[in-house]
């Protein structure tokens, strides 16, 4: 799992894939769930859709290992684990039919498995650190496994959350505890249930020891979407060990130390580029033709115009930018020239007319792709989504937007109440000593880019194996006549091939001419021009002798470089 720097297999990614070194410590995962009746038979299939669709794209993920191993154990009867720990990745066949294992447990029965719920469920979770424990051990030869040192259990339970977290609390007293890292007891409920939750009287009793114990409770609206975004915390960075930036602000006083910020990074959405056999999910945005269909059409007709049609109209103060990725592209009027002068005008106004009803009305369109590609035959097809920004010149901003399936769960409270007055004035000082703009010019910034690549491309040049041939070098080996002994010497047959090359370097413009010495020696003509000429080193020689230079330019194979 040492995956800070890993080749990707997506056709969307580069040929390498970084990412934080804190994904190599994500927890294993074990969930186990209480299918007793009657309250099986109502969160049963919404706990199997949103299990379905999340192993799916867990499965599939490319980038970092977010959800490395994971358990599954069933509470109906009888205590039963229906999935011991596997990898996760690649592995969605093998998951899929626990899945359907789960989906069968009969929803209606005995209720003895309430009173006994208690037990079976302290059971469970000793049984899945004891198995998680055994697979660690099994596994502990490979060099991979030993980031995960930590298991975290989730309970979903549609009984009263504070009393299950009461009965795990009592339960799990005395036991060892070591590789938990979190206990979750996840309440599956309707909006009429919220209110109904009160703590049962012995949890009231024993408040005073929620502290001792690593129970959390987490109440969840029985929808399947609701559910989905709790599995997907899962596929969050799980850290925590440091803050992921410093925030650094001036100080007003001089020579002192500036204010210091700590924050953590939140993901918001999972990139469509981590998305295997995906390619028109809007991914790639960083070029026109990135946003064009391609058609296997002739040269004029390979490029399709996309057909976005609009779906909703937005305010603008109710779209987030976290939902936004990927690189904007500017929208204009066309300037196409196969249209007559009275559409392209007519065209123009439509889009002036556009452009000034959004931002008169502060308003955004959501537009989606028309076309959808189709994974399988028969299957259903994808579709991208984009948002279409106004601006104050005749132009407008195209931005894909993310979608349900990608989007991360993220729980962000309003404050409360204003901010502390001692903390108002540091930074209120602090931004005395910043320059304000009224309009931001990108030309005014500088990430000294041309200096970075000026000096990695001197100190990574390549090392050719080639000499530069002095004119002096070059002249030692050429006869005094000229080479005509020499050419009298050589067989028809060669110099039939000599005259031959030389033709095909007349038609050829990629062939470069053949050098003066080469030349002479073969009865051709000179070449235009003295320039210095580079041979290939053998055997890291530094000098060749006469009958090894002439042999070189007698063969047909030359090579030479010449600068342009």
């Amino acid at each position: 799992m040492d995956n800070q720097k890993k080749p990707s297999s997506s056709p969307n990614t580069g040929s390498l894939v970084y990412w934080s070194s804190s994904f190599l410590r994500q927890p294993a995962r074990a969930l186990i769930v209480e299918a007793l009746p009657p309250w099986w038979s109502i969160t049963c299939p919404v706990l199997c859709d949103a299990l379905d669709n999340f192993l799916s794209l867990a499965c599939s993920l490319d980038g970092p290992c977010r959800l490395p191993h994971l358990s599954l154990y069933s509470i109906s009867k009888q205590q039963e684990c229906l999935l011991p720990f596997v990898q996760v990745r690649g592995n969605l066949a093998r998951l899929r039919s626990c899945v359907e294992e789960l989906r069968s447990i009969p929803s209606e029965g005995c209720s003895r498995g309430v009173v006994r719920g208690g037990e079976m469920l302290r059971q469970a979770v000793l049984d899945s650190l004891q198995q998680f424990k055994q697979y660690m051990k099994h596994i502990g030869a490979n060099s991979q496994a030993n980031h995960n040192t930590c298991v975290e259990v989730t309970v979903v339970t549609s009984r009263p959350g504070r009393g299950v977290v009461h009965l795990l609390e009592k339960g799990l007293t005395d036991a060892d505890l070591v590789p938990l890292k979190r206990l979750l007891v996840v309440q599956l409920h309707s909006e009429a249930e919220c209110d109904q939750d009160a703590p049962s009287p012995e949890a009231s009793s024993d408040a005073s020891q929620d502290h001792l114990m690593l129970v959390d409770l987490q109440q969840v609206d029985n929808n399947v979407i609701a559910v989905e975004s709790m599995l997907k915390a899962w596929l969050q960075e799980q850290g925590g060990d440091k803050e992921h930036l410093n925030l650094l602000l001036p100080t007003p006083l001089e020579n002192a130390i500036p204010v210091c910020i700590k924050c953590d990074k939140q993901e918001r959405l999972i990139s469509p580029a981590l998305i295997p056999l995906t390619p028109h999910l809007g991914v790639k945005t960083e070029s026109i033709r990135d946003s064009m269909s391609v058609s296997k059409g002739s040269a004029n007709e390979s490029q399709i115009p996309q057909k976005l049609r609009a779906i909703k109209a937005l305010r603008a103060d109710g779209v987030c930018e976290s939902l936004l990725y990927g690189l904007p592209l500017v929208i204009h009027p066309t300037t196409c020239w196969q249209l007559d002068w009275d559409e392209m005008e007519s065209n123009h106004n439509l889009f002036h007319a556009l452009c000034y009803t959004l931002q008169s009305r502060d308003m955004f369109l959501l537009l989606q792709a028309e076309s959808a590609q189709r994974l399988t035959p028969g299957g259903s097809g994808m579709f991208s989504h984009y948002v279409l920004q106004p601006s104050a010149s005749l132009s407008c901003l195209l931005k894909p937007v993310i979608s349900r399936e990608l989007l991360l769960p993220c729980t962000q409270s309003l404050p409360a109440q204003e901010p502390a007055p001692e903390a108002m004035q540091v930074i209120q000082s602090c931004f005395t000593h910043l320059d304000e703009e009224c309009v931001f010019n990108p030309l005014s910034l500088s990430s000294n880019l041309y200096q970075h690549l000026r000096s990695q491309g001197l100190l990574n040049q390549p090392r050719y194996h080639y000499r530069l041939q002095s004119a002096t070098h070059r002249h030692q080996h050429q006869p005094p006549d000229g080479g005509k002994s020499t050419a009298s010497r050589q067989p028809r047959q060669q110099q039939n091939q000599a005259r031959q090359l030389g033709m095909k370097s007349k038609v050829r413009a990629t062939v470069s001419p053949m050098p003066s010495s080469c030349s002479s020696s073969l009865g051709l003509p000179p070449a235009k021009g003295s320039r210095p000429i580079l041979t290939f080193l053998s055997g890291g020689s530094h000098q060749a002798s006469a009958p090894a230079h002439q042999e070189r330019c007698d063969d047909s194979s030359v090579v030479r470089l010449e600068e342009d």
